[in-house]
């Protein structure tokens, strides 16, 4: 058996999330593992970092594939990126050891969340950014950020339904930059999310930017526990995982392994 790490790049537009799908659907993981079969003549084990939801993108998320075959790196990769579809793409490849694993060793995350608030919506972005016309006061949404940095329980940006117990959460960085008639960027990065976390936070501070709610509500937020005291999710067009990092990784011989297009090891 092979063991390697791959860095995924997709528009989640055309997929029903990143999870394979008992019905059929097409997704990032299905489209993979079909891939990896067709190359390797053999069935593969792909594990992602996290299950992206429908409509997320994906600059570079992680996945860890157990197969086996005796190609090595950068021609797997190469070979999958031929048989892949336009709309995802293997953008760094490496060999590793037999126990790592792309969630739990999985230290740190990055998630983007783009709002175009232009009067006019853009056509040729709407894939890519949730659009809010009405211009936003970016202060009481930064107001808002900064309350959510540290160590909380967020089962209030939950997604409703979520049978996760564990809700607490660390969040090391929330900021809000751009500015109205142009672009804002929501920035979370933190060591672990909930599901719609992201998508519940965008919603709740854009609330905070159209002045439906004060700032002074979201420590009251965060402590109901309540999905219904937050804002609403904003939709998945909007939300981009930029990154997954990682303390370190080996390959099988205890070394960093080659890569795709001499792309260097993440994290």
């Amino acid at each position: 058996m092979a063991y390697f790490r791959l860095t995924l790049e997709y528009d989640g537009t055309g997929f029903a999330g990143w999870q394979r799908q008992a019905g059929g659907e097409r997704t990032v993981q299905g489209a993979l593992e079909a891939a990896l079969e067709e190359v390797c003549q053999a069935p593969g084990r792909v594990t992602g970092a996290g299950r992206t939801d429908a409509g997320v993108h994906a600059a570079g998320q992680v996945a860890g594939v157990e197969i086996e075959t005796s190609l090595p790196a950068a021609t797997l990769g190469r070979a999958l990126n031929a048989r892949l579809p336009a709309d995802l793409a293997v953008v760094a490849l490496e060999a590793v050891g037999p126990d790592f694993h792309a969630r739990f060793d999985a230290r740190n995350k990055l998630y983007r969340y783009r709002i175009w608030n232009g009067p006019v919506r853009s056509p040729l972005d709407s894939r890519f950014r949730h659009h809010v016309p009405q211009a936003l006061a970016l202060d009481p949404m930064r107001e808002g950020a900064a309350v959510l940095v540290g160590t909380h329980d967020f089962a209030s940006f939950q997604a409703s339904g979520s049978d996760v117990v564990e809700t607490v959460r660390t969040l090391s960085r929330v900021e809000v930059t751009g500015g109205p008639g142009g672009e804002i960027v929501c920035e979370l990065e933190g060591s672990g999310f909930l599901r719609h976390m992201v998508r519940n936070v965008a919603g709740t501070l854009i609330q905070l930017g159209r002045g439906q709610r004060p700032v002074s509500e979201m420590p009251a937020i965060l402590a109901a526990r309540d999905r219904r005291k937050a804002g609403p999710t904003a939709p998945a067009c909007g939300l981009l995982l930029v990154r997954v990092d990682y303390g370190f990784q080996r390959d099988s011989e205890g070394l960093a392994g080659p890569v795709l297009d001499g792309l260097g090891p993440l994290g």
